[in-house]
């Protein structure tokens, strides 16, 4: 799957710093959302937290991951691996009304006690 991956990747900058590797930077961000761990856990052989989480960002905003995710379905696709059955679920969660802020019947609703006011002078 890499091999496929590989061309889409951006290039290093021309200015500044190289990028971290992409591929332990791709692995990083598959472990967080496959364990739903926060970033701060990652572990220390995938690499800076930091690093993975702004390339997350700034791979999402130029388009990379919609040229990714389009070059793997083609492949998929092309290959006959891919099958387009869709599922829509109608269920119905329906919350209790208690959820929605409605009144309790026969139970008065409880008034808070009311203001007073300190004789004491204001402080300033």
């Amino acid at each position: 799957m890499w091999s496929r991956i590989e061309p889409l990747m951006p290039a290093d900058p021309v200015r500044g710093w190289r990028w971290a590797d992409h591929r332990r930077t791709l692995e990083a961000i598959a472990w967080k959302y496959r364990t739903n761990s926060p970033w701060r856990d990652l572990p220390d052989e995938l690499g800076s937290f930091q690093t993975a989480h702004k390339r997350l960002i700034r791979w999402a905003v130029d388009g990379t991951w919609e040229m990714i995710l389009a070059a793997v379905l083609a492949a998929a696709d092309a290959e006959d691996d891919i099958d387009w059955t869709v599922s829509v679920d109608s269920t119905v969660v329906r919350a209790h009304q208690h959820v929605a802020g409605a009144l309790k019947r026969g139970r008065p609703t409880p008034v808070s006690p009311p203001i007073t006011r300190s004789d004491a002078p204001a402080a300033g």
